[in-house]
């Protein structure tokens, strides 16, 4: 996220806050669909990943990120079960094995289905809306922010439809990287 609470620019454009991913002194390769990712990050953001890869069991994200994502090739990074809340189920994504559950009841059933998969592991949430539905409802228990030295001015905000504020958090857990600042949150419940 950009310091002044984008995650992409106008026209969905991620380069500013993913340029992080290209400037650090550690090689680090995800892979999504059939294609490799190769990064290049700091040795403490690389710490990070593993962490987060490690305890992450499920993901929900949104129908708009989905798409913007191109299903991500078939597989996310993160190699879990996705959960898409969608109102319109993408039929070429529905078949045996396919790692993505189209959920179209709402993002409290897309959080509760991705738990029961995940079992002892943590549910990630990613896309600006889903995040913002999890806020309003208090699904959430933490927010993790992977916050870059750039003013994009537009775009798309992360915090931008809350309507239970304020929302308090808990002092954060602060990992600094090369051209980020990973901060993780606890929500106060």
């Amino acid at each position: 996220m950009s310091l002044d609470g984008f995650v992409a620019g106008p026209n969905d454009d991620v380069q500013h806050v993913f340029a992080w991913m290209t400037r650090g002194d550690t090689e680090y390769t995800l892979t999504t669909g059939d294609r490799e990712i190769e990064l290049k990050i700091s040795a403490e953001s690389a710490e990070m990943f593993d962490d987060a890869i490690n305890a992450i069991g499920a993901l929900v994200a949104g129908r708009r990120l989905f798409d913007i994502a191109g299903a991500w090739g078939g597989k996310h990074p993160l190699n879990v079960p996705i959960f898409v809340v969608t109102h319109r189920v993408p039929q070429e994504w529905v078949y045996e094995g396919s790692a993505f559950t189209f959920v179209t009841d709402g993002v409290q059933s897309a959080i509760e289905q991705a738990q029961a998969v995940a079992e002892d592991k943590k549910v990630a949430v990613a896309s600006t809306t889903i995040v913002q539905q999890c806020l309003n409802a208090g699904l959430l228990d933490e927010i993790h922010i992977d916050l870059v030295p750039v003013l994009l001015g537009d775009g798309v905000r992360l915090f931008e439809h809350l309507k239970t504020t304020p929302i308090e958090l808990e002092s954060p857990l602060v990992v600094v990287g090369k051209g980020v600042t990973h901060l993780t949150y606890r929500i106060v419940k």
